[in-house]
C-alpha cells in the first residue's frame, strides 16, 4: 500500500470500470488469486477478474468453502480477495468471514448486488425477500467485517482507499458491495492517496518508557508472542525482542511453530494446567509476561480456563495500542513497538532450556491406530518447509502438545472453531505459497461438511497431502458432553478413501489404513507422491488426545454448572 493511486483528467470513457479498478487495486495489495462461487449479480465482477492479467479467478463448489480458503489464503499472503453474489451467495459464506474477523484474517469480500436502477423502482426480484428492499443484507454482512461500503462510480476510488487502511489497520475484512450496473461504469477520477498506517510518536516513546521501567525491575520475564504477529508477517521482529530481552517464550495453541521450537528460548506450549511443568512454572511465574500482539486467552486455549495468570503482571503490545496496568497509549502500531522494544537489554542471563525430546514412534506394525502412537507419527512426516492445517476438531489438540521440527508453519481455527474449515483453508494455503508442502490434518466429521474442495485442489493443482481420521463419528463432540452416545454424534459411513478419485483426482495417492504398519507405509508413499495424497486412518472411536481427555473432565469448568434436577 505504498504506491501513490492518481489519476489523470482523461475523459470519462477512458476511465477504467468500477469493477476492474477494484480488481486491479486489490492485485496491488497482493493478491493474485480470487476465491468465489459466480451467481448473474456479481457477472461484472467476475468478469474483471477474468480478464485480469493480476489476478487468477479460483472456482470453489461453493461459498462457504470459497470464504474458508479465503482466509487460509490470507494467512499467508497478509489478504485475500472473495467474491459471491447478493444474498444467498454472501450470507453463504458469512461464517468463513466472520471466522477471519475472529482471528484478524484479512479478506476483502466483494458482493455484487442488483442494479441501482432495479433498486430504485424497488423491483421484485430473484435472491431478495420479494419486499422491493434491496438492503437487507448489508448491515448482516457488515457484521463480518471491520468496515464496509456500496460503492458508486463516484466514490470509487476514494472508498476503496478508506476500506483497504481501515482493514489494514484492524486486520480484519473488508465488505466491498457493488450494484451491477455501477460495476460497468467508468469511475469518476478523483485525486486520492493511500493513508499511510503510521505510530503517534509520543505515544510510541510514552509506551516504550513504561515498558523500559517493568522490565528493568522484573526479575523474571517471559514472552508470549500472539497468532497477529504471523498475519501481519511480524514473526522475525518478535524474534528479534525475545533474543534482545534473552528471555524465555511460550506459545498457545494459536501459536504453535510460529518461532521455531528448536529455538533456544522456547519455553513450550502453554496449556493452562495440561502444560508440561517446567512450561507451566515459567509463564504463571514470571514477573513480567509480555503479550506481543494480543494472545487470545480463550477456552481452548487455556485447556477449559485452567490457566493461572496474574493479570497485573501482563504488559500487552496491541495491533493499535499497549496496555501497561490500566494504562493505555493509544496510537501505537505493532511493528514500531516491536522495533523499539528490540533495543531493550536486560541484564540477568539469559535463558536456555533443555533439549527437547523427539516423540518416540511406538508400536509394532500389526497393531491397530492409536492417538498416542499416531500424532508423533505426524510430527515425524513434517518437514522444514511444511505448511500444516489442523482442523478445530481432535487434530489441534492432538497435535499442539508435540515437538515439530524447526520450519513447520502451522494453521489452526483455534478461536472461530468452525468444523470444516481447514479443508477448504489448505485450499487456499497451498496457492498462497506452493513453495511448501501443505498437510491437513482433519478428522471425518469436520471433513464432510467441505470435503468437495478436494475437487478444487485437483482442477487448480494444489497438490495437498491429506490425513483423514475415521473415528467411527464427531470425536470432538463426544469429548465435550458427559454422554459420548448421542446418536447425533455419529456420520454416514463415506469411504474416504475413494473421495479424491471420485471428485476428479484420479492421479493422487490414496491408501486405506487400519495397522500402524499400513500407516508407516502409506506415509512414505505420500511424502514421495508428485500430487496430492489422500490417506484414510482408522482410529478408535473414544481414543482421545490428552489435552481432549482432560477437557471431558472439565465440562463444568467450561460450559457453567447445571442445576440439579429434583428428585
Amino acid at each position: 500500500m505504498t504506491e501513490r493511486v492518481r489519476q489523470t483528467t482523461s475523459s470519462q470513457h477512458q476511465m477504467p470500470s468500477v469493477a476492474d479498478y477494484i480488481v486491479h487495486r486489490l492485485a496491488r495489495e497482493g493478491v493474485d488469486h480470487c476465491f468465489g462461487v459466480a451467481g448473474d449479480y456479481v457477472f461484472p465482477l467476475c468478469d474483471a477478474v477474468d480478464r485480469s492479467s493480476e489476478v487468477k479467478w479460483i472456482g470453489c463448489a461453493n461459498e462457504l468453502n470459497a470464504s474458508y480458503a479465503a482466509d487460509g489464503y490470507a494467512r499467508i499472503r497478509g489478504a485475500a480477495m472473495l467474491v459471491t453474489t447478493y444474498g444467498v451467495g454472501e450470507l453463504s459464506a458469512l461464517n468463513g468471514v466472520m471466522g477471519a474477523k475472529a482471528e484478524h484474517s484479512l479478506i476483502f469480500h466483494l458482493v455484487g448486488m442488483p442494479s441501482y436502477q432495479n433498486q430504485r423502482l424497488r423491483k421484485i426480484a430473484h435472491h431478495t425477500l420479494g419486499d422491493g428492499i434491496f438492503g437487507n443484507f448489508v448491515n448482516i454482512s457488515a457484521q463480518g467485517a471491520c468496515c464496509h461500503a456500496v460503492i458508486t462510480p463516484e466514490n470509487c476510488m476514494v472508498e476503496m482507499e478508506r476500506l483497504i487502511a481501515e482493514a489494514r489497520y484492524n486486520n480484519q475484512p473488508a465488505y466491498i458491495a457493488v450494484p451491477m450496473d455501477f460495476a460497468v461504469t467508468p469511475v469518476v477520477s478523483s485525486e486520492v492517496k493511500p493513508v499511510r498506517l503510521a505510530s503517534n510518536e509520543e505515544s510510541l516513546s510514552q509506551a516504550f518508557a513504561a515498558i523500559e521501567k517493568r522490565v528493568e525491575s522484573a526479575k523474571s520475564i517471559v514472552v508470549l508472542p500472539a497468532f497477529t504477529l504471523a498475519r501481519l508477517g511480524l514473526q522475525k521482529e518478535a524474534q528479534k525482542l525475545i533474543e534482545a530481552l534473552g528471555c524465555p517464550f511460550a506459545t498457545t495453541s494459536m501459536e504453535k511453530g510460529m518461532i521455531g521450537e528448536g529455538h533456544p528460548y522456547f519455553a513450550g506450549v502453554y496449556l493452562g494446567a495440561v502444560s508440561d511443568e517446567e512450561t507451566r512454572k515459567i509463564v504463571e511465574g514470571a514477573d513480567l509476561v509480555l503479550d506481543l500482539g494480543g494472545v487470545n486467552l480463550n477456552d481452548i486455549n487455556t485447556a477449559s480456563y485452567s490457566a493461572q495468570l496474574d493479570a497485573s503482571r501482563i504488559i500487552s503490545v496491541g495491533l493499535n495500542d499497549v496496555q501497561v496496568g490500566q494504562r493505555i497509549f493509544g496510537s501505537v502500531r505493532l511493528a514500531d513497538m516491536l522495533s523499539a522494544l528490540s533495543k531493550l537489554k536486560r541484564k540477568l542471563a539469559p535463558y536456555r532450556r533443555k533439549p527437547a525430546q523427539t516423540a518416540r514412534l511406538d508400536g509394532k506394525p500389526s497393531e491397530r491406530i492409536s492417538m498416542k502412537a499416531l500424532y508423533p507419527r505426524y510430527a515425524s512426516f513434517l518437514r522444514a518447509g511444511d505448511t500444516v492445517v489442523l482442523e478445530t476438531g481432535s487434530s489441534s489438540p492432538g497435535l499442539t502438545p508435540v515437538a515439530l521440527p524447526d520450519g513447520v508453519r502451522v494453521e489452526s481455527q483455534v478461536l472461530w472453531g468452525s468444523i470444516g474449515w481447514a479443508t477448504a483453508a489448505a485450499l487456499g494455503i497451498a496457492l498462497a505459497d506452493p513453495s511448501r508442502r501443505t498437510v491437513l490434518i482433519t478428522g471425518e466429521g469436520s471433513h464432510q461438511l467441505t470435503a468437495n474442495e478436494i475437487g478444487t485442489m485437483g482442477r487448480f493443482g494444489a497438490n495437498v497431502t491429506i490425513f483423514v481420521l475415521n473415528n467411527d463419528g464427531y470425536m470432538i463432540e463426544r469429548a465435550l458432553e458427559e454422554n459420548p452416545d448421542w446418536t447425533y454424534n455419529d456420520l454416514a459411513k463415506w469411504k474416504y478413501a475413494d473421495l479424491p478419485r471420485a471428485l476428479g483426482c484420479a492421479d493422487w495417492f490414496t491408501a486405506h489404513v487400519e495397522t500402524l504398519g499400513e500407516l508407516d507405509a502409506a506415509m512414505k508413499q505420500a511424502r514421495s507422491s508428485k500430487s496430492g495424497a489422500y490417506v484414510e486412518i482408522v482410529g478408535g472411536r473414544m481414543d482421545l488426545p490428552p489435552v481432549l481427555a482432560f477437557a471431558h473432565t472439565r465440562l463444568g469448568e467450561m460450559y457453567g454448572s447445571a442445576p440439579s434436577l429434583a428428585q
